[in-house]
This record gives structure tokens, sequence and C-alpha cells, in this order.
């Protein structure tokens, strides 16, 4: 049951700051830092007056806290942008511009770049053993092709084309890691030579096609916007596997990189991505998720790393340590989007979103967020894990 509460109150405390809350969410953060640094002083003034030193959390309970706050935000957005009561500031963009949910796909595939095999230095597997490992996203694709389609769900097609989704970028991106073996210490320059290659592409010519609302009847002119996209991602995922193994898995003796040595140059390289991202933005095109070019893969970069340089400003108090949600989420976070997509097509079919009001899209996002966190205590309580990319 404690690990039922704990789950709730995450969702629930993010459920009101994303939705009721989101005017005064600057004035929140604020409150929040102040009160932050208060317990910092706090704790480490009491700590040192009984001569106490305070343990430091390890690079890798930071990277799932980092993981698991990704999640719960998407979890939470991609049923809440139906209702009215979801700022639209905060949903995704047609074409050019940032948003909230525009860093949701980037981050999925970062995320799991930093803790792969391949960033691991991993050997990697024969096509055989990586075609199985991707058989169930290729499953999970058409399972979600085969329902939107047969149950007429509102999809927009400028996102990834008319068959394409999500799941078929991850297996595509899987794909293509697995097959291309490159280093971990070179991958970064690898997928930095393939990003600039495609954004030469996109601004002499391909965004013009890409952009267009014109289709062929091929499915690759059908798709053209998920299809040309993979190699943006890709191109983001090797980048995430040398800095995953640079900052998280060296040739330290113990495998893993001092937290000090990593916070210096998460911070560094955050500063550096964000005037990457400017730069680019300016003057070479504006970031676009829907083609996922550089300027957006460095954004989610920047974006990233901030929020992770942030947690871990946590190691200033002693003694913190990785709450019980964040390990239950970490064990089992395809499961649980793939769980969250379920229960947001089965709302979307049950109830008219937009017509919802305020109070009622509130209390299905409460309930939704309680189901979840149920799902998640359970799996974990019994020791289910699904892992497979």
């Amino acid at each position: 049951m404690v690990l039922f509460y704990s789950l709730s109150l995450w969702f629930l405390t993010s459920t009101c700051l994303l939705q009721v809350l989101s005017n005064w969410t600057y004035i929140f953060t604020i409150l929040l830092m102040l009160l932050t640094f208060v317990c910092i002083a706090a704790k480490r003034t009491a700590a040192s007056s009984v001569s106490i030193k305070g343990e430091h959390n390890s690079i890798r309970e930071y990277i799932t806290s980092y993981r698991v706050v990704v999640m719960i935000i998407t979890f939470l957005c991609i049923l809440a942008v139906d209702f009215r009561i979801f700022p639209r500031r905060y949903a995704k963009t047609e074409t050019y511009g940032t948003s909230l949910m525009d860093l949701g796909v980037g981050s999925f595939v970062l995320a799991n770049a930093l803790v792969s095999r391949q960033a691991r230095n991993i050997t990697s597997v024969n096509w055989k053993t990586a075609i199985v490992s991707i058989s169930p996203l290729i499953t999970l694709g058409f399972l979600r092709l085969v329902t939107t389609t047969g149950v007429d769900y509102q999809v927009h097609f400028s996102e990834y084309g008319v068959h394409w989704n999500f799941f078929f970028t991850l297996a595509a991106v899987s794909i293509l890691t697995s097959f291309v073996n490159v280093p971990p210490r070179y991958s970064g320059i690898f997928g930095l030579l393939v990003l600039v290659v495609y954004q030469f592409c996109l601004i002499h010519g391909l965004n013009a096609y890409l952009l267009s609302n014109e289709r062929g009847m091929d499915i690759i002119s059908q798709n053209k916007e998920g299809i040309h996209s993979i190699f943006g991602y890709w191109g983001m995922y090797l980048v995430g596997v040398q800095l995953g193994n640079y900052l998280i898995f060296g040739s330290h003796s113990s495998g893993l990189r001092s937290t000090r040595w990593v916070q210096m140059r998460v911070w560094i390289l955050s500063i550096v991505f964000w005037l990457l991202t400017v730069f680019l933005d300016k003057h070479v095109e504006r970031i676009s998720r829907r083609t996922c070019n550089l300027p957006y893969v460095t954004s989610v970069l920047a974006d990233n790393l901030q929020l992770l340089s942030i947690l871990m400003l946590g190691d200033l108090i002693p003694g913190s340590k990785t709450s019980v949600l964040e390990e239950a989420l970490n064990r089992n976070l395809l499961a649980t989007f793939l769980l969250a997509n379920i229960l947001t097509g089965l709302v979307n079919l049950s109830v008219d979103t937009l017509s919802a009001s305020s109070i009622t899209a509130l209390s299905i996002l409460l309930v939704y967020a309680y189901i979840l966190s149920t799902v998640i205590g359970t799996a974990d309580y019994f020791g289910v894990k699904l892992k497979f990319w």
C-alpha cells in the first residue's frame, strides 16, 4: 500500500501542476527552488554539526530519476492534451517551434540511448537476435495502426504519416544501430555526421517535400515524415550512446564515473548544446520536431541534460535516495508507456474529451494516473519486468 500511495502522490502532483496550476508554473518553480535551497542549507548544517558525512547518490540513481521524470510527464500529457483543460502552449507544434510535448519523442529516444547496450560497450548482437529484440516494437506498431484505423481514432497524418507511428520509429532506430556497429567512443561523431548530412538534405529540397500536403500512392510517400525523420532520431540516438558511455559508463575502475566528475560535465554540455541550438535555430533552420532536424536534436539534448543536471543538485542533500516510484517505473518503462496509450485510446472512445468540463477532465486524469500507478506497483511487487529495447 505504501508503494501505491507514493505512486499516486507523484502522479497527482504532476497532474495538478500540468493542468490546474499551469498559469502559476513559474511562481511554484521559484517557491520550490527557494524551499530546496533552505532544505539543503538546513540538512548540510545539521550533518556538519554532528560530523556526519552525507551519502551521495550514484550516477545510476540520477539517470533512473531522470528517465522516470520524463516518462511521468509523457504519460500524463498524452491523455491530458485531448481535454480543453490542457494548456495549448504545451501541445505539439504543427511544423516549427517548441513546446513541452515536442520533447516527448526525442526524450524517449535519448533516455534509452544513455543506458543502452551500446553505451555500456556490450558486444553487439547478431542480426537474428536484433530482429527478435525489436519484434515486440513492430508488433506494437501494427497493433496501434490496426486499432486506430479500426475505430476511426483521430490521427494527425502530418506527424508521422498515414501508417507510421512512434513504435515503428523506435524499431527502425534499433535496427540501424544493431546493423551499423559503431564503437561507443566514435558513435557521437558518426551520429553528428548523419545529422549534418540529413540537415543538408533538408535545406536543399527535402523540406519542401516533407512539409507539403501532397502524398503519392507509394508507401514511402504516404509515410514520408516518419520514414525520413528516422535519420534524425538515429543520429540523436548515436550521440546519446556516446554521452552515456562518456558520462556514465567509462573506463573507471568501478565501471561508473564519479558523481562530481559527471555533474560538472553535464552542466557544461547542457550550456554548449543550448548555445548551439540558439545558433542553429537562428542561422540554419527553425526547430522542427516533425522532421527531427538538427536544431531539434540539439534542443532535446540541451533540455534533457539540463533536467539531469538539476536532478543532480539532490547530491547536495545528505542521504537523498531514489524513491520507490522511480524504482518501480524504471523496471517497466516501455510496458507502462504501452498501457498509457491503451488507456488513452479507451478514454477517447468512451468520452467526448473536447466537451468535458474542467472538473470531469481532472477527475478522469486522476483515475487514469491511479490506474497506471496501481498496475506499476503490482507489476513491481510480483517482480514483473518487461524490457526489450
